[in-house]
């Protein structure tokens, strides 16, 4: 496999005998009269109490009640600590099955070919898009570079960690839809080219379909973006939502690449929700 950039990391008690008392001098203590009945109703109010207790733990297991499971799922705390926490291959797998991803329902598969040390939004990602995001707050963008079992596509995928609450990504979730902006092509992400591999020559202007996804379960934002292995140039950039639409003629298109973006962003975007989920399981 061609040689790829370092990649960074990544994950009693006890108490003396009691003394004793000479019994001798040991005053006689009078004994307690005995109450039958009263000593059985004391029994039997320990043994309600016990079984009403043991009976409310039970059912509070069994119900799932939150007091008592003091553990709560938070996704959002847990995703944006990911692109540090959890290994490279756990977010960038060495390879990716696409079954039924490719035109037709045809199946697909990538290797990875470079994985780009962290970095910020600025040095990451084109600045107007940069400029979208920047009301989530960015933390830190992460990327790898994909190319196809023949060699002749490749595919930078990327995902930006933000400090969005459910509420920012929801919003900027809906202006994407509302104001299109997933479909503007100089809102195009930026690719990560490798020296010595097939994407070498992958840059802005090899860019042929490109995908952002915003997600609101988990404060990321996944985008891929591909061109063709041979490094030619590409006047007419897609987006992928059209290219990826049946009958389609234009080069990006005919070449598959649209399939290429969406499927491997769509590949690494349910890696993400796999480790957010292993990261917030609760114990039981």
């Amino acid at each position: 496999m061609p040689s790829a950039p370092a990649v960074p990391k990544t994950f009693p008690w006890a108490t003396g005998p009691a003394g004793r008392r000479s019994e001798s001098t040991a005053r006689l203590r009078p004994v307690p009269v005995r109450r039958p009945a009263r000593a059985a109703a004391a029994v039997a109010c320990v043994v309600l109490g016990v079984g009403l207790i043991g009976g409310a733990v039970t059912g509070s297991w069994l119900t799932g009640d939150s007091a008592a499971e003091p553990v709560v799922r938070d996704d959002f705390a847990v995703a944006r600590g990911l692109w540090h926490s959890v290994p490279v291959d756990a977010l960038f797998p060495r390879t990716l099955k696409g079954d039924g991803a490719g035109p037709g329902g045809a199946d697909r598969q990538w290797t990875r070919i470079g994985v780009a040390p962290d970095s910020g939004c600025a040095g990451a990602l084109d600045p107007l898009l940069a400029g979208v995001l920047r009301p989530l707050g960015c933390t830190r963008v992460v990327r790898a570079t994909y190319v196809d079992a023949t060699s002749s596509s490749v595919t930078t995928v990327g995902l930006v960690f933000t400090q969005g609450d459910p509420a920012a990504m929801a919003a900027l979730r809906n202006r994407f839809r509302v104001d299109d902006l997933t479909d503007r092509a100089d809102l195009m992400p930026r690719t990560f080219p490798v020296r010595d591999t097939a994407a070498a020559g992958f840059g802005d202007a090899q860019r042929a379909s490109w995908t952002v996804n915003v997600l609101t379960e988990v404060p990321v934002v996944v985008y891929a973006v591909s061109g063709f292995a041979d490094g030619r140039p590409v006047t007419s950039p897609q987006p992928a939502g059209q290219a990826t639409v049946s009958g389609t003629t234009t080069p990006a298109a005919e070449a598959g690449l649209g399939h290429e973006a969406k499927g491997v962003a769509d590949r690494i975007e349910r890696g993400l929700r796999k480790a957010v989920s292993a990261g917030t399981a609760a114990p039981r």
